[in-house]
């Protein structure tokens, strides 16, 4: 078990590796992926029972599914440090033939990777699937989902939401990523929402709260939500910063899908602190 300041050092890693994969191959998506470093952190390294050695079906185990796809720089560094595949692997990110695809996929065979996620709207479809397939095979563990609000405006999503409660898939956890930023701006410009809570409560999911940037809070917070066990699908309505962790970066669109430049990723590194040793690459 890892204490609060020991998953806060992986996280600063993990932060090294989103600002170098994205510089590495001049794409990607830096600024969701560092806003959700430390919910990353906190279920791959204290939440969650997993084992790296890896098989699809995971009985067990407790799983979890991005289906906010664009954010892989995090999911890849987390999958990384946590044994799933050589750190040094994380180079080449975004390469032609990479398993590091900008959009996790199966067919390149990347250990902790069970569906592709390019295409916005299908996580929580699936993971209701696998958290089905638990309870038919008397699997008591628990399935996590991680959306982004942007994604909330997918139709699918809905009714996901839907068949859920309907189901009593109580062994769920669906994640909204809160940080009010999208692709072509503020959240509330683009396609206003309204409360997540009130519509998930509504609905009849459990509604919890936390603040995504808060190591302690968002382990505590997401040991509840996996110990629950009461008919109901939780829904943890998360408040993050898009790009926490550099200065630059904080809380705008602006840095969803743009790679730094060379000062921008000295800059930015200069900021998090080397905790548990940077992969090997050239040109920074």
């Amino acid at each position: 078990m890892a204490d609060i300041q020991e998953l806060k050092k992986i996280a600063s890693q993990v932060r090294r590796d989103i600002i170098r994969e994205v510089y590495l191959s001049q794409s990607g998506h830096p600024g969701g992926a560092l806003g959700n470093t430390d919910l990353l952190v906190a279920l791959y390294f204290e939440v969650m029972k997993h084992d790296p050695s890896f098989n699809m079906e995971a009985q067990g185990e407790d799983v979890f599914f991005l289906s906010n796809g664009h954010i892989s720089p995090v999911f890849y560094s987390v999958l990384a440090r946590s044994g799933y595949f050589p750190k040094e692997e994380l180079k080449t990110f975004r390469e032609i033939d990479s398993r590091l695809q900008g959009h996790p996929t199966t067919h390149e065979g990347l250990p902790g990777v069970r569906v592709a996620s390019g295409s916005l709207g299908q996580g929580v479809s699936v993971a209701i699937g696998m958290a089905l397939s638990k309870k038919m095979n008397g699997d008591d563990r628990t399935v996590f989902v991680l959306t982004g609000d942007g994604e909330q405006q997918e139709g699918q999503i809905w009714e996901a939401a839907l068949f859920a409660p309907h189901n009593k898939v109580d062994n769920l956890v669906l994640i909204i990523d809160d940080n009010g930023q999208q692709i072509d701006g503020p959240t509330q410009e683009v396609l206003e929402l309204g409360s997540f809570a009130d519509k998930y409560k509504a609905f009849g999911w459990d509604i919890m709260r936390m603040n995504g940037n808060d190591m302690e809070e968002t382990v505590k917070v997401l040991k509840e939500a996996a110990a629950k066990r009461n008919g109901k699908p939780t829904c943890i309505v998360m408040d993050t910063e898009m790009g926490m962790g550099v200065d630059f970066m904080v809380g705008t669109h602006h840095w969803h899908g743009k790679a730094p430049d060379k000062e921008q990723a000295h800059t930015a590194l200069d900021q998090l602190e080397e905790t548990l040793g940077d992969f090997a690459a050239e040109g920074i």
